[in-house]
């Protein structure tokens, strides 16, 4: 029954991992194809490609994540697992149909939270503190006041220069700050997935807690997530391309060359499993307030922030409930 249950958990994971893929599409490629640097389908592509490269590029992030909560051996350890995943698809698939930018690697990590907390294991608090909740809160506010500052840069050191050219120079250079979001993401996301496969076959009793993570975990993760990216995920994408505030190639490249950055450094860095969604939005509003801050959709920008706040706890709540019905299905003790 243990095996049945692990092989049920790792495609729940990898179900997640897509759903992570097309909920997050809009965040490496939105502000490209909203700026007409790159065509829809071309742009999905290039994620896709470099969302796969950047799940090999790192395990620190996986690490993290396996180390939230520890759920034991065995079937019971495993449905917490799982329940935990469907709090997270839960809540990609309503804020997804929604259009609203939130985070899948907050979903599930308040999933895995909130089924933990219901079967009364262990979760690591210091884990979750410092690694998730902190980053969760200083990420946006760099990425906003970072994006802020280098747009300010950009339009001052091409304050001389022809509109006409430096539109046209910064839609080359969307390519790669676009390319490099994606990588990011790879970096980021797909990571988390492999930490989750790792905690089921920990609670298996199929791999031991200092093993590396197998490399089919690494490839079955990476091509999930790329999957996801290429099949798109249009309604976010006109959120973040559009709604918030019209970019312009400049701030395009601003925001996505700033978000790239500090993904890359919580993944190397601080290890931290933060939100290539938050920090895309924050710095797409912190170019957009250069122009003037009222240029920025503030309306939209807190219908956002609702999102966000209610990530943890509506993913945790799914969770909870979904680990109830699986032990009174399964007859757990």
């Amino acid at each position: 029954m243990t095996l049945a249950i692990v092989i049920a958990v790792v495609l729940v994971a990898l179900v997640f991992d897509y759903t992570n893929g097309f909920h997050d599409a809009a965040n490496a490629i939105a502000t490209s194809v909203s700026t007409r640097a790159l065509t829809p389908r071309v742009a999905l592509l290039m994620a896709a490609v470099m969302n796969f490269v950047g799940a090999f590029l790192g395990q620190k992030v996986a690490s993290t994540v396996s180390d939230v909560i520890d759920p034991g051996v065995g079937s019971h350890g495993l449905v917490i697992v799982m329940a935990g995943l469907f709090g997270a698809i839960t809540w990609n698939m309503v804020t997804w149909y929604y259009g609203l930018p939130s985070s899948s690697s907050h979903a599930l990590i308040g999933g895995l939270v909130g089924s933990a907390l219901t079967a009364g294991v262990f979760v690591n608090w210091a884990t979750v503190v410092e690694k998730v909740v902190i980053p969760m809160v200083v990420s946006p506010l760099l990425a906003f006041s970072l994006g802020f500052a280098f747009m300010l840069l950009i339009m001052w050191l091409f304050r001389k220069a022809s509109p006409r050219r430096v539109g046209s120079g910064f839609r080359l250079a969307q390519t790669i700050s676009a390319a490099a979001m994606a990588l990011g993401h790879g970096l980021q996301d797909a990571q988390k997935t492999m930490g989750v496969i790792f905690l089921a076959l920990l609670s298996g009793g199929y791999v031991a807690a200092g093993d590396p993570l197998p490399v089919w975990v690494i490839i079955a993760a990476a091509t999930a997530i790329s999957l996801g990216t290429y099949s798109g995920g249009w309604r976010i994408m006109r959120t973040l391309g559009r709604r918030i505030i019209h970019l312009d190639p400049a701030r395009g490249f601003a925001a996505e060359s700033i978000s790239a950055g500090v993904l890359y450094t919580a993944a190397y860095v601080f290890e931290a499993p933060i939100s290539t969604t938050h920090t895309i939005t924050s710095a797409v509003m912190g170019v957009g307030a250069t122009k003037r801050f009222s240029a920025v959709r503030w309306g939209v920008a807190r219908s956002i922030l609702t999102a966000w706040v209610l990530t943890f706890p509506a993913a945790g709540g799914v969770a909870a409930l979904v680990y109830l019905l699986l032990r009174f299905v399964l007859q757990l003790p």
